[in-house]
């Protein structure tokens, strides 16, 4: 629990408004027991990107946005769920079930099972961002639920621009839930819980670099993160001389949408091929239902010693000299599958019928390690507007790279040249496209007195976009540095 009041941050005190005053929370929380409260906020990725889930260094902010959950047991064995947001576009915003079905025969459900659970009704597959942390508790931490929970959702966190709306909200969750359970969880284990949640449940194949920012992350400073899997290298402070924001393109983005799940499969393919010509050991373990009723080999295990698993462990220079030229550019499934077995993701697979890129996707997180460990260093450096201009121009750089791997997006683009057209003289020095790709937000790299700039590029883009504008300005504590309020009978 945070011990002073004033270090909360000030969205905390319209959520426990909404928790005195909302209708919502009168018809679900019960009066005379505790409720736990916890807040994880959103994220900026500054440097690193959709490169997480190949091994990269990234460097994340935690943003002002930030959602809360707040959770209370229940004697039934029933999991209720209100989402103050979810009632647009065409969601309900409550949710109920029991927690029976989330088992088969007494014991944890599959996650394939659970996943067509939340499917088969599109109004309700938001529930399991928050109900899927349950299951995973239950499977991986072997938790047993003789209670059920009533929870009340509320985000600031846009959904689909970019700043990680789904890992805010089950780091929430899952801290809220973990608390009033009691189940003991460090930081870096209730983000990993919570990807699971997302890959698993969800069924969206993203990295950890959101979950961690949105559990450990610190007010003002850069989370500095190794994706293999998870390893924080620590937390940088943003250099008095320089200010990050984020700029809403308007364009939605989803992390389970095709083009990122054939990026990612295509990043795995050319791993697997570089294994193979460096002649790495390979394991093929026995197979698995390919989804089309047949069985195949999957996935494969690399006995890599050289790189460790990601390809973010090899260099730029060993990429070009040995591998570049012996990856196709373009490969089909079934041509893959019949010469590799498979990948080694485990949360994607390749699809026999689809067309994937090889060459660009696989080349993006080894050019794009390099240009954040570079950036890292830079930022690191005494200040010096020529180090300014070399970490726009690593920005650019990664942007115009995003863009080779198919998630670039008009909408980015112009935001990222108007940002250029404004340049140094104005104080920007770089912007690049965030997260997954294909639309969301922009990240803004400048001096502090350049925010009217920044600004003033959100409201002409806006007008000539009809859509997006919002600027992200400002940072917020994570999970773990909130910590928990605990209300009610037993709490303040």
């Amino acid at each position: 629990m945070i011990a002073d009041a004033r270090q909360r941050p000030p969205d905390t005190d319209r959520f426990l408004a909404i928790l005195e005053t909302a209708p919502e929370a009168h018809d679900l929380f019960d009066r005379g027991r505790d409720i736990v409260v916890a807040r994880a906020p959103g994220r900026l990725d500054l440097m690193g990107g959709f490169a997480d889930y190949s091994g990269s260094l990234v460097l994340e902010l935690p943003i002002r946005e930030a959602t809360f959950a707040a959770v209370q047991t229940d004697p039934r064995r029933r999991i209720r769920i209100i989402s103050m947001g979810a009632g647009r576009a065409g969601r309900s915003p409550d949710f109920d079930m029991p927690i029976a079905d989330l088992e088969e025969a007494g014991e944890p459900a599959e996650y394939e099972t659970a996943r067509r659970y939340f499917r088969r009704d599109e109004s309700r597959q938001w529930a399991a961002y928050a109900a899927g942390v349950f299951l995973v508790l239950m499977r991986e931490r072997g938790v047993r639920f003789e209670r059920g929970a009533r929870v009340l959702i509320a985000s600031d966190v846009p959904e689909g621009r970019g700043v990680s709306s789904s890992a805010a909200l089950e780091v929430a969750v899952m801290q809220a839930v973990a608390t009033a359970f009691e189940i003991p969880l460090a930081g870096h284990e209730l983000a990993l819980l919570c990807q699971k949640v997302e890959n698993f449940v969800v069924g969206a194949p993203c990295g950890v670099m959101d979950q961690i920012t949105a559990a450990c992350g610190e007010a003002g400073r850069l989370l500095a993160l190794l994706c293999q899997p998870a390893e924080i290298r620590g937390l940088v402070p943003i250099p008095p001389d320089l200010a990050v924001w984020g700029i809403d393109s308007g364009v939605r983005h989803f992390v389970g949408g095709t083009d990122y799940r054939a990026v990612r499969v295509g990043a795995f393919m050319g791993y697997r091929m570089i294994a193979e010509m460096a002649g790495l050991a390979v394991a093929v373990p026995p197979g698995r239902p390919d989804g089309r009723g047949t069985m195949r080999p999957g996935p494969v295990r690399i006995l890599d010693p050289v790189y460790g698993g990601y390809l973010a462990n090899v260099t730029p220079e060993v990429f070009e000299e040995r591998f570049e030229e012996g990856l196709p550019e373009h490969i089909r499934g079934r041509d893959f599958l019949a010469r590799y077995c498979d990948t080694t993701d485990p949360v994607t697979e390749v699809d026999p019928d689809a067309t994937y890129a090889v060459r660009a996707p696989t080349a993006h997180p080894i050019h794009e390690h390099a240009r954040v460990s570079t950036f890292a260093r830079l930022l690191a450096g005494p200040p010096d507007e020529r180090r300014w201009r070399c970490l726009g121009q690593l920005m650019y750089e990664s942007h115009a790279s995003y863009s080779a791997c198919g998630l670039g997006c008009p909408a980015t683009d112009r935001l990222v040249e108007m940002v250029r057209q404004v340049g140094p003289a104005g104080g920007l020095f770089g912007a690049k496209i965030t997260g997954g790709g294909s639309g969301g937000t922009v990240a803004v790299l400048g001096r502090p007195d350049a925010e009217p700039a920044v600004r003033e590029i959100a409201r002409r883009y806006a007008a000539q976009a009809g859509a997006g504008g919002h600027v992200f300005a400002g940072s917020s504590p994570g999970a773990l540095a909130f910590g928990h309020l605990r209300l009610g009978p037993g709490g303040g």
